[in-house]
């Protein structure tokens, strides 16, 4: 369900949009992984709730294709995690951009809008800014918590960023950057309350089972990193608690089949259910949860599941951030990170051992004060992202593109 922001301000808007005029708005996107694949259906969604015959055309994955937008090519081919997998890749994403970039310049779109992957569609942004197109970055980069330096990067490649989260904002305004906090899709998407019987029906599970959702990721080098910390954790967990029931929503059949093979060799015994998509299902079913950093850890919060947290890079790459101080944030865990505090377990590169999560995991099962309290924190959470994402987000790019200044704006 997406919800409707100021439908009537956004009529006025589109009245007096290109999209007015006889030729249809054209849109070019970029979607990197799953998460922007998503993000990216639901803005197409909003945009055609109200210019429905608004052309959209790039990088794209299934939910885009299926929203309407000419895939260039498919979003999975820029999901590369980490430095040193980036450079390993970097001769065919050189390539790549190089190509998507000439084809955007050839078909000059109203407006450029990047949907995460950040490293790319930064790139993207800078090239085809400078050869005049209005430029979104929709989803900030991490730049409040690492590498702050790229402000004055972000502030020459994009016109406008569209912010999930609220404090990244903030963040812009002290930079100069014209930014929007347009709130997340999934808050809008995800009921603030959760039928947990219902959920538990549509996977087949008893309703009185104690489950653990498992979610290592939806990027193969992701999985690849995290599986056996997966594995050994549930090994761990089923050793002490044998009627636990294990599921794990899978993001691809590719990560589907890294995972199921780690499980094979290192966890033969543990039956865990591997589920084809159906995430917010599983997590809704689920009593805790350990989930890779990153977006379904927010899923897992707005379900209002306690989980913890995990976070794996290369060993090179891991080193190096820790080498050179390179994070600036406090936490990593979104859920934290919304909360300003530590109200979930996160566990960073050598701090992931199955001991340590599997017995915070256990005590998320026994602890029903805290696991209350919890849920009372994450109803706060939803509230404050729950704001008609994808409304916002078209009400802001066509402000931009009529050149208004929002109402706070920075500049």
């Amino acid at each position: 369900m997406i919800l409707e922001a100021e439908p009537t301000k956004l009529g006025r808007k589109m009245a007096a949009s290109p999209a007015s005029k006889s030729a249809p708005l054209r849109v070019g996107l970029v979607a990197g992984e799953a998460s922007g694949d998503t993000l990216g259906a639901d803005f197409i969604r909003a945009f055609r709730r109200h210019a429905p015959d608004t052309q959209f055309f790039g990088v794209a994955g299934p939910k885009m294709q299926a929203a309407g937008c000419e895939s260039w090519e498919p979003a999975e081919s820029l999901a590369v995690m980490g430095l040193f997998d980036v450079l390993r890749d970097l001769p065919r994403l050189v390539r790549l951009l190089a190509r998507i970039k000439r084809m955007f310049l050839t078909a000059r779109p109203d407006v450029f809008i990047g949907i995460d992957a950040p490293d790319t569609n930064l790139r993207l942004a800078r090239s085809l800014h400078a050869a005049g197109i209005p430029t979104v970055q929709y989803v900030s980069p991490q730049v409040w918590a690492w590498r702050q330096g790229r402000a004055r990067s972000i502030r020459e490649s994009v016109d406008l960023v569209l912010c999930l989260l609220p404090f990244e904002k903030r963040f812009y305004d002290e930079h100069g950057i014209r930014a929007e906090f347009v709130g997340h899709p999934l808050a809008d998407a995800i009921p603030e309350t959760i039928d947990r019987a219902a959920a538990r029906r549509a996977l087949g599970l008893s309703a009185d089972a104690s489950v653990v959702a498992l979610l290592p990721g939806s990027r193969r080098g992701e999985v690849g990193r995290l599986a056996g910390d997966f594995a050994a954790t549930a090994r761990w967990l089923a050793a002490r608690r044998p009627n636990l029931t294990f599921i794990a929503p899978m993001a691809s059949a590719a990560t589907r089949q890294i995972f199921s093979r780690v499980l094979e060799r290192d966890a033969p015994s543990i039956g865990v259910r591997l589920i084809d998509g159906q995430a917010t299902t599983a997590l809704s079913a689920a009593d805790v949860v350990l989930v890779a950093s990153g977006t379904a850890s927010l899923e897992a919060a707005l379900c209002k599941r306690p989980m913890v947290v995990v976070y794996r890079l290369g060993c090179l790459t891991g080193w190096l951030i820790a080498r050179l101080n390179l994070v600036k944030s406090k936490f990593f865990a979104q859920p934290n990170l919304l909360a300003d505090r530590r109200v979930v377990g996160e566990y960073f590169q050598g701090e992931i051992v199955p001991e340590s999560i599997g017995a915070e995991l256990l005590m998320w099962l026994d602890d029903t004060d805290k696991r209350v309290a919890l849920e009372r924190e994450f109803s706060k959470i939803h509230a404050e992202l729950r704001r008609g994402a994808g409304a916002r987000a078209v009400q802001a790019v066509l402000e931009l593109l009529q050149g208004d200044t929002p109402a706070g704006s920075s500049r």
